[in-house]
């Protein structure tokens, strides 16, 4: 299984929000410096959300990216805010590796299409953040009608090869993830990559989403609240 530490960036800051509530937040200092402790403790990839741009609907702290990205070598896959040609080309011109798109898979189908014929679907990640079994967009603040199933359903027909699944009713409550539903994303789309985002609050959700053959996991709020230590994710990464 790969382990991918999480970065949420509101003014610059390391935090994290409980349920996508941009009112339930906490901080846990600089984005730089956390990405370097992850770097010391084998991590390889990184999941970097500009939690500004998600609300704002653009790219807002690119430079921070840009710093982690020279500082670094983590593989960094970022998303929020990515609305526009612009805002990927900042996105990718800052040391991103891959994007990840949510809301413009909604909104605007045909742009987001249009990037995965120009870049690839190694590099652009379908954003698949759910809550009730519904897709919500625009930094979590707007629930759709459109069905989980139905929405991956269509995306791995136009192209998609990865996505990032987010239950936002477990995201940074450190109850546990969405493993039945999970494992039902994995019976539909085997082909699909799944990376399961939410709820993680110990080694335990790791261990049982690796015998759920989820092949990689999003972890945020139980590394910053020592829930997890680094060390012990290292093994994973081997």
């Amino acid at each position: 299984m790969e382990i991918v530490p999480a970065i949420d960036i509101i003014g610059g800051k390391c935090v994290r929000l409980t349920e996508g509530d941009y009112s339930r937040k906490s901080e846990y200092g600089d984005p730089l410096d956390m990405a370097l402790r992850f770097v010391d403790h084998g991590m390889r990839r990184l999941h970097l959300v500009d939690l500004d741009g998600a609300r704002e609907g653009r790219v807002i702290n690119y430079r921070i990216l840009e710093q982690i990205a020279v500082k670094t070598d983590l593989v960094i896959d970022a998303g929020g805010g990515i609305k526009s040609h612009n805002d990927l080309h900042i996105v990718f011109n800052s040391g991103a590796k891959m994007a990840t798109g949510g809301s413009i898979a909604v909104k605007d189908p045909e742009l987001f299409v249009s990037w995965l014929e120009e870049y690839g679907a190694d590099r652009i990640i379908l954003g698949s953040d759910f809550k009730d079994g519904n897709i919500a967009v625009s930094g979590w603040k707007e629930e759709t009608t459109l069905g989980l199933m139905d929405f991956l359903a269509d995306w791995t027909k136009k192209g998609i090869t990865q996505t990032i699944c987010t239950d936002i009713s477990k995201d940074g409550v450190l109850k546990g993830p969405s493993v039945s539903t999970y494992k039902e994303i994995r019976q539909q789309f085997p082909g699909l990559k799944l990376v399961a985002s939410g709820g993680v609050s110990g080694l335990d959700d790791i261990y049982t989403l690796e015998e759920a053959d989820i092949p990689a996991v999003i972890i945020g709020k139980a590394i910053y609240e020592g829930r997890i230590e680094l060390e012990e994710l290292q093994k994973f990464n081997y």
